[in-house]
């Protein structure tokens, strides 16, 4: 393993464990109590402690905070038995918005501070590795592979998962983006199970905006 603690400061990529069981939320009448921090107005999500700006889908449905809180828990326990433990009190739900419960795009963020050059590629590393250890353990076949891409110039890590059936077909991809921003360590997960939607989440998520950092 690249990299092993008891524990890791970053688990922005954990978090995303049990999206499948999230269902729609509908009928939010404010999706500003959806979310830790940020602002939507109309069809519009700005943080201003990352520095982002991004549209949201028509018709997409944002999901509820106590949902995606829920998910952040039970992702939690399938971790620990594999030995992880993670304090998660600092971690933010940013916007997340779903067309049903297999289509969905998530971010967050959570302090990170460094103390030594490249410790969030270190702890990012170790991370992969225990979120295949931790689908192993639930029975879950997957595939993955990771890659690097810019989105508004930043470069962002993304780790690629394939999620299999017991039948042996492909029931879900992950798309796990990653980077330290502004003394964050900010992800965004996007789900999928067909092209279409795919491109509707990757088409707003590539139109990112992010403030130029210092």
């Amino acid at each position: 393993m690249a990299h092993k603690t008891d524990t890791m400061k970053n688990i922005n990529k954990l978090i995303f464990l049990i999206t499948i069981s999230i269902i729609i939320s509908c009928g939010q009448t404010d999706p500003n109590k959806q979310i830790d921090e940020g602002k939507v107005e109309g069809e519009t999500y700005t943080s201003k402690e990352i520095g982002w700006t991004m549209q949201i889908p028509k018709n997409w449905s944002i999901i509820s905070k106590d949902k995606m809180d829920k998910s952040t828990e039970r992702g939690m326990e399938a971790v620990k038995e594999v030995g992880g433990e993670f304090d998660y009190s600092g971690l933010k739900h940013l916007v997340s918005f779903q067309k049903n419960q297999f289509n969905i795009f998530q971010s967050t963020s959570e302090p990170f501070e460094l103390e030594y050059e490249g410790e969030w590629e270190d702890n990012n590393a170790g991370l992969k590795e225990l979120l295949y250890a931790t689908y192993a353990n639930q029975g879950i076949k997957i595939d993955t592979s990771s890659s690097n891409t810019k989105i508004d110039e930043l470069n962002f890590e993304v780790f690629h998962i394939t999620i299999y059936g017991t039948n042996g077909d492909i029931i879900l991809y992950q798309d796990m983006y990653g980077r330290y921003i502004n003394g964050f360590d900010f992800g965004v997960n996007i789900n999928y199970n067909n092209e279409k939607d795919k491109e509707t989440m990757m088409n707003v998520w590539r139109n990112s905006k992010f403030k130029k950092q210092q």
